[in-house]
């Protein structure tokens, strides 16, 4: 277990103040203090709270090991910091440097607090590098884990955003379809539809393939667990926008959609569809 030494501990909690203004000299050297998406404000506070957790964690806790209990709070506070730079935009390189910066006023005061012992100097320099350099690497895991976070949650809300259902006609709901359909995606379909169909009580959906690029093999099944969805609900289900390349590409595959409705544009199928509830438009006179 390598503990640093009291009187390296002690050092840091004294010279608080100057290790402070050496740290936020090296910080503006790398350009976080004129970041507009931080105040400097902010950032010395991030600074003397983490310096203060770092002391009080080092003084009786392995210096390499963050896994002990004594460093939890400094473990949560990195936590934070690295999911709030993520939010606001940061990259990992920047969030690390917030703490491997402050190596150089670290080894700095150190240098001056054991210059009559050289051995003992180059012991402590050791374990200060081997903290902050366990502190850094926590910081960027951390980090990459909520970026990816943050990623998956902007893929969800584009799902949603790429999948809207919308009201055609009293009972005839529409749903156009843009991109590629995969797994994901086919369930925020089925879910989207199922809760409109429930909700104002549609006896037809439309799903309009229009805006799909290709129909394959999986593109195809994802399309039939919709129509059956949509069925178990009670409704009925009409497929449009089946184009020429798309029509000769499914019998090419020897797709079997028997038993689903297809139609050639969205109009063809509402104008099915409102035949099936009896419903007749006609132009008015002038």
């Amino acid at each position: 277990m390598a503990v640093l030494h009291a009187r390296t501990v002690d050092a840091v909690r004294k010279n608080e103040s100057s290790l402070l203004t050496r740290w936020t000299r090296n910080l503006e050297d790398i350009g976080a203090m004129r970041d507009a998406r931080i105040s400097p404000e902010e950032i010395n506070n991030q600074s003397r709270d983490f310096l203060r957790l770092l002391v009080a964690a080092s003084s009786t806790a392995d210096s390499a090991n963050l896994e002990e209990r004594e460093w939890a709070d400094t473990r949560g506070f990195l936590e934070n910091l690295s999911r709030t730079r993520a939010l606001q935009g940061f990259d990992s390189q920047s969030t690390a440097g917030f703490i491997f910066s402050l190596k150089r006023a670290l080894f700095e005061e150190l240098q001056r607090e054991y210059a009559d012992d050289p051995k003992e100097l180059a012991n402590q320099l050791w374990l200060v590098s081997e903290m902050l350099d366990a502190l850094g690497m926590h910081t960027i895991r951390t980090f990459q884990k909520s970026r990816e976070e943050v990623i998956v949650r902007q893929q969800e809300d584009l799902l949603e955003l790429s999948t809207p259902v919308v009201k055609l006609w009293e009972g005839v709901l529409a749903l156009p379809m843009i991109g590629t359909l995969d797994s994901a995606r086919t369930q925020v379909v089925m879910e989207s539809l199922l809760e409109r169909i429930v909700e104002t009580g549609a006896e037809i959906a439309i799903i309009d393939i229009t805006g799909v690029p290709t129909v394959d093999t999986l593109v195809a099944q994802h399309l039939l667990k919709t129509v059956t969805a949509i069925r178990l609900m009670g409704a009925d289900a009409i497929i449009s926008g089946v184009r020429p390349q798309i029509a000769q590409t499914i019998v090419h595959l020897g797709l079997d959609l028997q038993g689903i409705v297809t139609k050639a544009n969205l109009a063809d199928a509402l104008a099915l569809a409102m035949r099936r509830l009896d419903f007749r438009v006609s132009k008015a006179e002038a």
